[in-house]
């Protein structure tokens, strides 16, 4: 296992660096600013509310995006399956020193932020009615997901740069074909190569401003005739 080491980002909030990769779970000019911009405003707000949807997040990580997620499904009557990958889970010591738990008021998310972290891998979890969690200790390239269908695909895996297999033409591939149809996918990166690539595999391509500290996002679209 490689170093970790948990940094402050520039909006307070916490991230875990890797420093021989040089690279970070989320953005060091804000995680929790990152993760609102890139996966809930542009992923999750699009979808009509007061539906039944089912999440595929590509690097779990430190459980962030779930937990945004799961606060936003609340206020907009979202039924949610989550289904999260994660080949390297963080430990139990690296969430308490993370201390997302401060980041919100509510005391219920508090506890059922906790209650992700606690729940066993592998398994369908209710972390709240309407909102099931199954954490998959995997990675994307052996993920068995064929007869799977996600409407929402948020790929938060590292950057092209230090984890380069993830961003290839057969890993795309197996995403663009568990999204449903008129189903879309969200990712903070927008180097030209990735969006050449899901275009290659059949995605509709859509450039987005990024979120603080960057310029651009992608979002994809499976749209069928």
């Amino acid at each position: 296992m490689m170093q970790r080491e948990i940094i402050v980002t520039a909006d307070g909030s916490k991230t875990i660096h890797i420093p021989e990769w040089n690279e970070q779970y989320h953005s060091t000019h804000g995680a929790l600013q990152e993760a609102r911009h890139v996966f809930l405003k542009n992923g999750l707000e699009q979808l009509a509310p007061n539906t039944a949807v089912k999440i595929l997040e590509v690097g779990f990580g430190t459980g962030l995006n779930a937990i945004l997620t799961l606060e936003a499904a609340w206020k907009a009557n979202l039924t949610i399956q989550y289904v999260g990958l994660e080949a390297y889970p963080v430990s139990t010591l690296e969430i308490e020193e993370l201390n997302y738990t401060d980041l919100f008021e509510n005391q219920d998310l508090k506890k059922l932020y906790q209650l992700m972290h606690r729940a066993p891998w592998n398994e369908v979890v209710e972390i709240l009615p309407g909102f099931t969690l199954e954490k998959r200790h995997e990675k994307m390239e052996t993920f068995e997901a064929q007869f799977e269908q996600f409407d929402l695909i948020y790929f938060d895996a590292f950057g092209p740069r230090t984890q380069p297999e993830m961003w290839e033409l057969p890993v795309l591939q197996k995403m663009y074909r568990i999204t449903r149809e008129n189903g879309f996918l969200v990712t903070y990166c927008a180097k030209g190569q990735v969006k050449r690539d899901l275009k290659t595999v059949g995605y509709e391509v859509e450039v987005l401003p990024g979120p603080p500290g960057k310029r651009e996002m992608t979002r994809a679209f499976k749209r069928m005739d």
